[in-house]
């Protein structure tokens, strides 16, 4: 069940992002420098990995999951890979072949395959979390896939039959209540839901959000108070899709605005306030000021920095960009460019989110590729400076997850943990930094047993 040479010529099959073939346990790994003791956990990172060759376009988004994890303990690592086996890679694995289509050019499967896997394929190949004891793979379109602890795949879960929809690939932690925070999207009415889950992972708060169209929200921001969504003009189109068109567009002229609603609240508690056009794929955070208002950080395109079906890539002077957005107790909105150098994949100390942060990390982009991050800046907003380390030239790095360090006391006291792939010998390991002097380099280095593919998000389980 490998996958055969693709057909069809595409950038996101060869090269970091070339699909591997075989899910490997292995222990012991070898480690360069020493691996600190007191970080004993789970790195787990989620990303896109056909088992099988594309029947059409393939676009990033649309790889079958695979999620990759590393234990730490005691100075030594073991890895384990697996894929996430959604319903409709089983019919695929049944069939021997590709069944479905992707974001870049949908194909309509047979109705008996329709009916063994789903329309549409349930990949969950974007993100990882843990919350109420399990383990929840994710992407925006679909609900939640449950894993077991050795990343077997449960199924899909749906919170006992209260989950109504999908669920967004970046959640939100309230590390003082323990509650996930969460949205899911539709291309059909109602577009966005909002839910709640408490500490022991039960669904106790759900609410239709109204807007004016079907958007592709890919994020929001939490704080103390408030869930902030941004109303971004990346439309669906759900007959272009079916006609195997872009199912996605970017549509400046619907405009853009940002709305504020209390926690547990409902869509008529929002306050919208209207902005220019602009794409966020990821925030940093969100935190309360002391008049009432909000403060957002996150990563600003100029339009939507990626392209879907027919339509051309967007230049490249659209990259993401780390901005502020200040919002006033009245709703005004004012925005500010932090960094000059384009960037994505904000990350902080988790135990802070929702909670006014000092220190936070971005993968700058390279330049020279679409998708390809070879470092990392940490940021030290109160001084208002930063530092960068630089994998190296035949790099190829990904999202920096924060280990914090459980006899720390300062928001900093942790590591860096990212899977780094050497393109030169196509070898990967995980490079862990200390957090408080990136530019000392790497603290310990894990040699991993197989290359490991670009991916999308992962985080540290303590």
């Amino acid at each position: 069940m490998s996958l055969d040479a693709d057909p069809i010529a595409n950038p996101y099959l060869t090269g970091a992002f070339e699909p591997v073939s075989t899910e490997v346990t292995a222990t012991d790994l070898e480690v360069r420098g020493e691996l600190p003791t007191s970080l004993r956990g789970r790195y787990l990172r989620n990303g896109p990995n056909p088992q099988f060759s594309p029947i059409a376009r393939y676009h990033i988004f649309d790889g079958d999951g695979m999620v990759h994890g590393i234990d730490l303990a005691d100075g030594r690592a073991s890895y384990r890979n697996r894929w996430v086996e959604s319903r409709a890679l089983l019919a695929e694995r049944s069939a021997g072949r590709a069944l479905y289509g992707g974001l870049s050019e949908f194909v309509f499967p047979s109705p008996e395959v329709m009916e063994e896997g789903g329309m549409m394929k349930h990949t969950a190949n974007t993100n990882i979390v843990r919350h109420g004891g399990k383990l929840l793979a994710l992407m925006e379109a679909s609900p939640p896939t449950q894993l077991s602890d050795d990343l077997s795949t449960v199924g899909e879960y749906d919170y006992e039959g209260t989950l109504t929809g999908s669920m967004t690939a970046h959640p939100k932690w309230d590390a003082a209540t323990g509650e996930l925070h969460f949205f899911g999207y539709s291309p059909f009415p109602p577009f966005v839901r909002y839910h709640v889950a408490d500490a022991a992972g039960r669904l106790v708060h759900s609410a239709d959000i109204e807007l004016p169209r079907a958007i592709m929200m890919h994020d929001f921001v939490m704080t103390e108070s408030s869930i902030v969504f941004f109303d971004l003009p990346a439309v669906f189109d759900v007959e272009a899709m079916m006609a195997g068109g872009a199912g996605i567009r970017w549509e400046p002229q619907h405009g853009a605005r940002i709305g504020v609603m209390p926690k547990f609240g409902t869509d008529a508690d929002i306050r919208w306030t209207d902005v220019d056009p602009f794409y966020v794929f990821h925030f940093l955070n969100a935190w309360d000021t002391s008049d009432g208002g909000v403060v957002v950080d996150g990563c600003r395109a100029t339009q939507m920095p990626i392209s879907f079906g027919d339509d051309p890539p967007p230049p490249s002077d659209v990259a993401p960009l780390l901005h502020r957005w200040t919002i006033a107790p009245d709703g005004g909105v004012a925005a500010q460019q932090l960094d000059d150098r384009p960037g994505d994949f904000p990350r902080i100390n988790d135990r802070i989110g929702g909670r006014r942060n000092r220190y936070g990390y971005v993968a700058p982009l390279d330049p020279d590729h679409a998708f390809r991050f070879r470092s990392i800046t940490a940021w030290d907003f109160d001084a208002g400076t930063s530092q960068t380390y630089d994998y190296g030239p035949t790099a190829s790095a990904g999202e920096a997850a924060f280990a914090a360090d459980p006899d720390g006391t300062a928001e900093n006291d942790g590591w860096l943990l990212n899977i780094v792939t050497d393109l030169a010998d196509d070898t990967s390991r995980l490079v862990v930094l200390d957090a408080r002097d990136i530019t000392a380099g790497p603290v310990a280095e894990v040699l991993l047993p197989q290359r490991v593919p670009v991916g999308f998000h992962g985080n540290w389980l303590s």
